[in-house]
């Protein structure tokens, strides 16, 4: 054994360090440290020596034998890091050169993107897009759309009520049935020329089956302005449904009836899917045509009632739905898959 010096605890130092470098194994880390670190290993062995040192090379040696001691410990820790990252490479057979998982982006929600697109649409024919509130009151959502108390056309829309009787008003407040209350809202708010959409949420109370929702989006159309005609109705709806549906769309206009229009109408396409040829057709149920909108001239009593002269002012408006829309262009069958959170749905749009 060699005498006790700090040179020797450099030396021993140098030979351990060496030695712990070309090891790759778990077992011979073990190994090195029993041989180097254990009880009755080298740096013990020579720190055995210190009772027979004076007391200066006691001071001397023992400095140096603290260095030794916690250098090796901390090149141990590092050489077992170093060993179990290998072994653990090893043992999950990582192929490094496979391509990554792939990340899944997010989208738009297929009724976020109809939307959307129905108001680019109306955007570049010169319409303005604004919104409403969700909760309504009454006076909006029907009598300033000439559908008073008692009138039977409120059995049209069923209606969620909302409890007011903490709110200290006798005004009814419903959850909104159409967007259509934005009419009165705006001509309330704004003179003419009026060209607006007002896209947002509606809701109803009823079951929801295939192709009804309790709750849905509807884009409300406005235009409002001297001189306005049905032909000004028919010409925008007919240039919507070409951008929408395809250059070669044929458009029909039959009568319906909706208090705050005079006249009313409801718009079909002709079906893109069969062209009226095929008596099974899922689209159009073998008629030919599809209905999307409803549309009208605007009630001269609702012109009025917002304090435009009818005499003066005349304008259209028209409801469509984004869902039956999206429905209707990309052959979805169920309504309720847009709000089933199906990502199997969702990821094909």
């Amino acid at each position: 054994m060699s005498k006790l010096s700090p040179q020797t605890l450099k030396n021993l130092h140098r030979d351990a360090s060496a030695e712990l470098d070309s090891i790759d194994t778990s077992s011979g880390i073990d190994d090195w440290r029993i041989k180097f670190l254990g009880r009755r290993g080298a740096l013990a062995q020579l720190l055995s020596q210190i009772p027979k040192l004076s007391d200066d090379e006691k001071r001397s040696v023992g400095i140096e034998a603290n260095k030794t001691k916690q250098s090796l410990e901390a090149l141990l820790s590092i050489a077992i890091t170093r060993i179990d990252d290998s072994n653990t490479l090893e043992t999950d057979n990582l192929d490094v050169t496979l391509p990554g998982v792939p990340i899944h982006e997010g989208k738009l929600h297929p009724t976020t993107q109809v939307v959307r697109e129905i108001s680019q649409i109306f955007l570049r024919m010169g319409f303005d897009i604004a919104e409403g509130p969700e909760v309504e009151w009454d006076i909006y959502n029907f009598e300033k759309l000439n559908i008073p108390a008692g009138h039977p056309a409120r059995d049209m829309w069923n209606t969620l009520w909302i409890d007011n009787t903490e709110l200290n008003t006798q005004n009814t407040i419903l959850l909104r049935t159409h967007t259509s209350p934005m009419q009165a809202r705006l001509m309330e708010q704004t003179s003419p020329p009026i060209r607006v959409i007002v896209p947002g949420k509606c809701y109803r109370y009823e079951a929801t089956d295939a192709t009804h929702e309790w709750h849905f989006y509807q884009i409300e159309g406005l235009a409002v302005d001297k001189g306005i005609n049905f032909s000004d109705l028919k010409g925008t709806l007919y240039e919507f449904a070409r951008q929408m549906f395809g250059s070669e769309r044929k458009v029909r206009f039959r009568c319906d009836y909706f208090p705050f229009v005079e006249p009313g109408v409801d718009m079909s396409i002709d079906c893109f899917s069969c062209g009226g040829s095929n008596p099974q057709c899922r689209i159009c149920k073998g008629t030919g045509w599809i209905e999307i909108m409803g549309a009208g001239m605007v009630h001269p009593k609702v012109l009025s009632g917002v304090g435009y002269d009818p005499d003066q002012y005349t304008g259209f408006a028209f409801g469509l739905g984004p869902e039956r829309i999206a429905m209707l262009k990309y052959g979805i069958d169920d309504i309720r898959h847009f709000y089933s959170n199906n990502l199997k749905f969702l990821r094909q749009f």
